[in-house]
């Protein structure tokens, strides 16, 4: 019961965008970093290891990724979610500025 109450305080949003993520991040934990980048439709999951395992749980169906550094899997695991909990939404970061998604590129 204590590991589910806890699960729930821990969740994170992730905003996709077609079944891929919006921006090109790298995340870090301890010497794990983790390459996250969007990829074009068809593409599918190009990850290794624990890295696949996330984004597939995630919904993620187009995706590139890159484990650098440390390939421990508990560090790649809380790198990868270190990237996504930093990823921002588009239609955020636009209306931040007072701009149109548009023109952020």
């Amino acid at each position: 019961k204590k590991a589910v109450e806890a699960a729930k305080n821990n969740l994170i949003r992730v905003p996709l965008i077609e079944g891929t993520l919006p921006h090109e991040l790298i995340g870090e934990f301890g010497a794990g970093r983790v390459l996250l980048k969007p990829a074009a439709e068809g593409t599918g999951v190009i990850a290794g290891g624990a890295v696949r395992l996330v984004m597939q749980a995630l919904g993620v169906h187009n995706v590139r990724t890159k484990i650098l550094g440390s390939s421990n899997a508990h560090n790649v695991v809380r790198a990868t979610f270190n990237g996504l909990s930093r990823m921002k939404d588009p239609m955020e970061v636009a209306r931040l500025r007072g701009k149109q998604v548009e023109e952020l590129a």
